[in-house]
């Protein structure tokens, strides 16, 4: 028997749970928000479709009790990014936020593992970690598992290959000092650059898309959610099933790189014990840097936060 509680019923909350049913990942999904009549709705329509999909129980309310018993508890409450906002413009109201749900969390079901999605991921994924006391594999950000996944996504259009097989890492903070590790990118083990379609002033272009992506898609349609809802799905699954996957997720850093005492997205090994092992990438010096620059713009933003 496997539960993942869902705090925040919005479009990315929702999208999560429903990619959770179709999957079959849990045996039970609640669903938490303030506004008690929305997660009735949502759980309302997960249920209607239950006859389609492997049986999971589905719970709603605005209590922090449907935490209990809960694997994973995956916190997407917060205000959400509008057009013109960047990710760390949202700092202040949902670092408020937090401060409000994660100890509720924490003395409701003080052994789950914690997956922060909401926005700025990094900045709340360092919040959790203090203002729960969990130890550090037990509080995990969504970090760049979503745009590591747009750059194979844009890459695999280049070089006309599935997106299954290149391997290539978005590093750093979910936000706009992520960087590529293009020095380790590859398919399938061969280097992009040994490839005839490698092109350095084209793959800055495959990453400025990349980085672009979640401004273009709130443009056009207000919000991103279906492909962060799988990557929940994807993350929740490496530690219900103890997998050992590897994801570039955020979880706090010490000692890569000249990193310290920062959340930020390096690769880690997920299983039932959360990020349970970080490993540490051949990165070139160029990477080097920009990973201690993103590690700077993180800081200065938690340290705003707690002003």
């Amino acid at each position: 028997m496997s539960k993942v509680a869902i705090v925040g019923a919005g479009y990315v909350g929702a999208t999560a749970a429903y990619a959770l049913m179709i999957e079959g990942i849990a045996s039970e999904i609640a669903l938490i928000d303030v506004n008690r009549q929305k997660a009735e709705g949502e759980a309302l329509d997960l249920k209607h479709g239950l006859q389609f999909v492997s049986t999971s129980k589905i719970t709603f309310g605005n209590d922090y009790k449907l935490c209990k018993g809960a694997d994973v508890v995956v916190v997407c409450a917060g205000a959400h990014q509008q057009k013109g906002e960047t990710r760390l413009d949202l700092i202040g109201k949902n670092a408020a936020i937090f401060r409000q749900i994660i100890p509720k969390i924490a003395k409701n079901n003080p052994d789950c593992i914690l997956l922060i999605v909401a926005n700025p991921v990094d900045a709340l994924t360092y919040l959790a970690l203090k203002y729960s006391h969990f130890p550090k594999e037990r509080v995990i950000g969504s970090g760049t598992l979503l745009d590591t996944a747009r750059l194979r996504y844009w890459l695999s259009q280049h070089f006309k290959v599935s997106p299954a097989h290149i391997h290539a890492f978005i590093l750093g903070e979910h936000g706009d000092t992520e960087f590529p590790v293009w020095s380790a990118a590859n398919i399938s083990g061969k280097p992009l650059r040994e490839f005839p379609e490698y092109n350095a002033k084209l793959l800055q272009e495959v990453f400025k898309k990349t980085k672009e992506s979640a401004y273009e898609v709130i443009s056009k349609k207000g919000a991103t959610y279906y492909a962060i809802g799988l990557a929940i799905c994807q993350i929740v699954r490496a530690i219900l099933s103890d997998r050992n996957d590897v994801f570039p997720v955020s979880t706090l850093v010490k000692r890569y790189y000249g990193v310290n005492n920062t959340c930020l997205s390096i690769p880690c090994v997920i299983n039932s014990k959360g990020a349970a092992r970080q490993i540490k990438l051949t990165l070139n010096r160029q990477e080097q840097a920009l990973l201690r620059k993103s590690a700077k713009v993180l800081k200065d933003s938690i340290r705003k936060a707690k002003k």
